[in-house]
């Protein structure tokens, strides 16, 4: 009878296993046979799961929104408290926001980001037909209609990530088409011109300029030439031309802000009170919670001019602090669209960047003086249920693109990757024929 003990012992290490993948012995007949069946290894599976997302793109957005919701505090306790008696009843409001646009963040970061190549369609006319509800149905707030529900929600907010998706599918699907201007330049201009206007009608003039801005950058990386971009701009300031003589707003606010280039004083009322509570701030700012132009002085504290308020409270040095957040968020997910495998994946890393780096720097310049006032709000740090989840939407498809992309380059997932592609209505892959290599 054979000896049991000097039966081969064979360890994991012996085996070339995928990663998350561990060997489990065959038992038969009281012997420990030498070929192990591969079972999967939930453990390791977890662990590949935090190592494959980019870390730095995570602890960004954890702390603009932890940032975010420490100032929307210090920026409406006292409102809050005049207002309904207590001084959490804003705040809480501000935690149910991000208790949602958390739940879309880990949902866009799990799920396959070349899943929502198949609906870009869809949330394409689902946007235009937003955008015509709020424009018919929508709540008439200033002579402006951008809300539904008592301004819960915003379909402009959405628009802006649905053309960043809608775009990145198209522009990916044409390849040398995009230099061509009769399939290239004009349905371009057509497809993004829909949604311009009917957003600039609402009238949101900023969100309109910030769609315009983030499609053109994306246009020119998937291959257009500079003709086409010089055409586009010029359309693009015609319209902006003619959209801002239909508004008195916009010529009073152009108008302040061409005199301030001379005499800071002659600025707007906004954006006097801005420089004043950066100026109180000084380098290391009056303290959290210590904000004066908060109380009554600053219009939209807890919105668009919570950037003012960081600066007051949190000095020079906290208001270069988040900036350079923005700044590594940027970096970062520039990387994830050039690691990217596929076009697709590469053009929406790209625009969901560029549209966050737009929206930020506009609020932050507006603040500052250095343009004419605009209504945007600051990504993750500003109050506003629409802004705050669609915009953790789009960093959770940075988080799924830099996932799935880890995934591919993996030596067990450039199989699985390879047959992805299914370009026939039944789904079947596509295949060689007979005579092929």
């Amino acid at each position: 009878m054979a000896d049991q003990s000097a039966a081969p012992q064979f360890t994991d290490a012996e085996f070339d296993l995928p990663v998350g993948v561990r060997s489990q012995p065959i038992i038969r007949g009281g012997m420990r046979t030498a070929t192990p069946d591969l079972v999967p290894d939930r453990t390791a599976s977890r662990r590949g799961l935090l190592s494959m997302i980019d870390r730095y793109i995570l602890v960004v957005v954890v702390l603009l929104v932890a940032i975010g919701s420490m100032m929307v505090y210090s920026a409406t306790f006292d409102w809050s408290y005049q207002e309904f008696g207590a001084p959490t009843v804003i705040f809480m409001q501000h935690v149910r926001n991000v208790v949602i646009a958390i739940a879309a963040f880990v949902v866009m970061t799990l799920i396959d980001y070349r899943l929502l190549k198949r609906f870009a369609v869809i949330l394409l006319l689902g946007t235009i037909g937003s955008l015509v509800a709020v424009l018919i149905f929508g709540d008439d707030t200033f002579n402006a209609r951008r809300a539904f529900f008592q301004g819960s929600y915003q379909p402009g907010e959405f628009a802006e990530l649905a053309m960043v998706i809608y775009m990145a599918a198209w522009l990916g699907s044409k390849r040398t088409k995009v230099s061509s201007f009769t399939f290239g330049l004009i349905p371009f201009m057509v497809l993004m011109g829909i949604v311009v206007v009917l957003v600039a009608l609402q009238p949101d003039l900023s969100t309109a300029a910030t769609i315009v801005l983030v499609c053109g950058v994306m246009f020119f990386l998937a291959g257009a030439n500079l003709t086409q971009l010089a055409t586009l701009g010029a359309i693009a300031i015609a319209g902006a031309v003619i959209f801002s003589q239909r508004l008195a707003y916009t010529n009073s606010r152009i108008d302040t802000f061409v005199a301030s280039l001379t005499d800071l004083t002659e600025t707007n009322y906004h954006a006097q009170q801005a420089i004043i509570a950066f100026l109180n701030g000084g380098w290391f700012g009056r303290g959290l919670g210590q904000g004066l132009q908060k109380f009554g002085f600053l219009p939209a504290p807890h919105t668009d001019s919570i950037f003012a308020v960081i600066g007051e409270e949190l000095g020079v040095v906290g208001a270069s602090f988040v900036v350079l957040l923005y700044v590594v968020l940027v970096v970062r997910g520039l990387q994830v669209a050039r690691r990217s495998p596929d076009m697709f994946g590469s053009l929406l890393a790209s625009g969901i960047t560029l549209w966050i780096a737009t929206k930020a720097l506009l609020n932050i310049s507006t603040m500052l003086n250095l343009i004419p006032s605009t209504g945007i709000s600051l990504p993750f740090l500003s109050f506003g249920g629409s802004s705050l989840v669609v915009v953790m939407a789009g960093a959770g498809l940075l988080l799924s693109i830099s996932r799935m992309t880890a995934r591919t380059n993996a030596p067990e997932g450039r199989n699985v990757s390879a047959n992805y592609d299914r370009g026939w209505g039944n789904r079947w892959s596509r295949l060689s024929g007979p005579g092929g290599r």
